[in-house]
């Protein structure tokens, strides 16, 4: 294109009737405008332009429209902010830079760098809201990627371009547990949001837990600190930056802790200008923006996004509206529990109430029947676990519980993993199938004869059969009690 053409088009573009407007009024968050012509999601700079620098303008973002007036939230702090302030459109919504030279680099929700390095040169600029790809381009998902995890690689897998989510409570390992794909993925860029996480956590996130994968990872931050709209539009801009990424045919691992302060900026948002509040006091914008979020990630025509989204439950109730909206929405959820972090179980992951939706596709029958297997077996121990902790439980009542106890040691070793500890699919599978093997050695076949110990105080229990319904029969799992009158 000449310089001719593209100066014909930057004035084709142009707005050349662009008005000034001025501040009205300012309670909390909320800058209330007259005579400004601008759209929902457009950025207007406010400020009287003292400074030549232009450093006393604040970055705001148009909301809504209330009584004739335009509602602005700031995208800055708001000092030297005052009635009558000049309020200046710019005509285009809020955009940010995106590009290789990013690879290596800790930016803020709007862009700007905060590693202590200079902005990075040679890079594109992109608008922070987009559509998410056709659906009828998406191709399917068929492929695993790696996550460094044995328990979720096996038994609750991943496919390339499919969105899970890390449903906890707080201090139970997310963002260990982030740290571990992050540098075991075999995705080749990660792009990383940490939505109002606190200011301390944020350095040790990205020295200890992210370690040499910063390399070929963006970190995208945010803290709780910083105003509501800020912490929004950090989900968006790490979004855009994986966007840009998949587009030029990369398979992207979009991280977000969490979903649920996302949620918790939108809610501070709609309430300031004006929405009823809905269930615990979130309004509907918010369950109108979380797929608007969350559906941008995934397949398309070019390369994927593999998005992991972590949702802070509320009280640690998996059934509060954000985790129910969020689970509703993405294709499995992760669950870590409470119980299994006080124990020293890490990572906390309950592999029973965690669920991939795509498990027939993107893993080998074998061991998708293995992973059976030993979710069955952690079921009957867990089901049975109070009457084991008491010794009320007789051996050889039921053989699957049997088998679980035998070989409980061995699930919880392979369970449990050093943050430090690689792991391939490949290492996790055959885990996973020597474990299951060993399970279906220990269970008798259906039909065998099962000579159980000796109950207390009744004797031997001989000959008791396994029904063709694979559940036998004699005595019950607690032994009766033996009373004298």
């Amino acid at each position: 294109m000449s310089s001719f053409a593209r100066a014909a088009h930057a004035l084709h573009g142009a707005d050349l009737s662009r008005r000034v407007g001025r501040v009205s009024d300012l309670i909390g968050l909320i800058i209330e405008a007259t005579g400004v012509q601008v759209e929902i999601g457009e950025v207007c700079m406010v400020g009287d332009g003292r400074d030549p620098s232009g450093r006393d303008s604040v970055p705001t973002e148009v909301v809504g429209f209330r009584g004739g007036r335009t509602l602005l939230m700031p995208l800055g702090e708001l000092h030297g902010i005052g009635p009558g302030t000049s309020v200046h459109p710019t005509g285009a919504p809020f955009r940010v830079a995106v590009g290789e030279p990013l690879l290596g680099r800790v930016i803020d929700g709007l862009g700007n760098p905060l590693d202590g390095v200079d902005p990075p040169s040679g890079v594109s600029w992109r608008s922070t809201t987009a559509a998410p790809p056709d659906p009828m381009t998406r191709p399917r998902i068929e492929d695993r990627v790696g996550l460094g995890v044995r328990a979720l690689d096996t038994l609750v897998p991943c496919g390339r371009g499919q969105r899970l989510g890390i449903f906890a409570g707080s201090g139970v390992g997310k963002s260990s547990l982030m740290g571990m794909i992050a540098r075991s993925t075999s995705a080749q860029v990660n792009v990383i949001a940490l939505v109002g996480e606190r200011g301390r956590e944020v350095r040790e996130f990205i020295e200890r837990d992210l370690g040499d994968a910063l390399s070929h990872s963006v970190v995208v931050v945010a803290t709780s600190d910083q105003p509501a709209l800020v912490r929004i539009r950090a989900a968006f801009t790490a979004t855009a930056i994986a966007e840009h990424f998949r587009d030029q045919g990369r398979d992207v691992m979009l991280m977000m802790d969490s979903v649920t302060r996302f949620a918790m900026a939108q809610r501070e948002v709609g309430l300031a200008i004006g929405e009823p509040p809905a269930t615990r006091g979130y309004t509907p914008s918010v369950f109108a923006l979380l797929p608007r979020l969350l559906e941008r990630a995934g397949t398309s025509d070019r390369g994927s996004i593999t998005g992991l989204y972590t949702v802070l439950v509320d009280g640690d109730d998996m059934n509060e509206p954000i985790a129910d909206a969020v689970r509703s929405i993405l294709d499995g959820h992760v669950v870590l529990t409470r119980s299994l972090a006080h124990s020293g179980h890490y990572p906390a992951i309950d592999v029973l109430q965690s669920v991939s939706r795509l498990i027939g596709e993107i893993v080998t029958p074998e061991v998708r029947e293995a992973g059976t297997r030993l979710r069955s077996a952690l079921a009957a121990y867990r089901d049975k676990e109070d009457l084991i902790s008491i010794g009320a439980y007789q051996p050889g009542t039921d053989p699957v519980l049997d088998a679980a106890i035998g070989l409980r040691p061995r699930m919880e070793a392979f369970l449990k993993q050093r943050v430090d500890e690689p792991s391939s699919p490949e290492e996790a599978d055959a885990h996973l199938l020597a474990l299951a093997d060993e399970l279906v050695r220990r269970m008798p076949v259906t039909g065998e004869v099962i000579d159980g110990p000796p109950a207390a105080g009744a004797g031997g229990v001989p000959g008791r059969q396994v029904p063709a319904g694979g559940v036998p029969t004699g005595p019950p799992a607690i032994p009766a009690l033996q009373l004298t009158a």
